[in-house]
Order: structure tokens, then sequence, then C-alpha cells
């Protein structure tokens, strides 16, 4: 499989959510990491090098700004590319998402899985 020595890290603490985009991902050959917190997303983001992560903002502890921020600042983990998946649409919040070095901002409600699968593989090729 063409994907199969790439990992992704989910990030996102909604069940139903975080298993359709893994196992989609799945599908596509992808090694698939998920963490159901912030904390527990860093702690991954560090051990396991993943090759891109999915996060969302809004998790239970540190949110996802806080997540990205961490992530960013860290020079073991600062270049993997992070693709935020969130149901926060405004403007502010996209902005800072970008700001703090998101390659990506999709809102929940506007993509598919499909469609979330197709950035991920545009940004992994």
């Amino acid at each position: 499989m063409p994907n199969s020595e790439k990992k992704v890290l989910i990030i996102e603490d909604d069940n139903f959510l975080r298993k359709l985009v893994l196992r989609k991902l799945m599908s596509e050959g992808y090694d698939v990491s998920e963490a159901l917190d912030g904390e527990q997303g860093i702690k991954k983001a560090q051990t396991e090098s993943p090759d891109l992560i999915l996060l969302d903002l809004i998790l239970p502890g540190i949110d996802g700004f806080e997540v990205l921020a961490q992530i960013k600042n860290n020079k073991d983990t600062n270049s993997i590319p992070v693709i935020i998946l969130s149901n926060l649409g405004q403007k502010e919040d996209i902005e800072k998402g970008f700001n703090l070095g998101a390659v990506d901002y999709l809102i929940k409600a506007h993509f598919t899985p499909n469609e979330i699968i197709e950035k991920i593989n545009a940004l992994l090729a």
C-alpha cells in the first residue's frame, strides 16, 4: 500500500468521529494512532513522531491551541504538519490556528470524512 509508511496521529475526543476517520485512514493504508485528550496527544507526538497530526481544538484538559503551541515549540515535533479539524469556525479561531503553525484548518461541518482523507493524502503525497 502506498501510505503504509506514513503515520497519522488523531487527537480527537469525539469517539464517533475519531473512529470514523481512523477506519478511513487505515483503509487507505496509513498507520494510525489516536489520543483522546491534549496531554496524551502531546506525549504521542513526541514518542511516535507521526508524519501528520489531525487535531481537534475542543479537548478535555489542554485545548487544541495549547497542544499546537506545545508541538510547534518543541524541536522534536515542530516539523510535523498539523491539520486542525474543529467545530470552531470563527475567523479569530482560524487565524489563531494558522498563527500557531497549522498547515490547514478544516471545519467539521464543512468536510466529509472522505474530503478530510483527501486533504491528508495531498499533504503527505
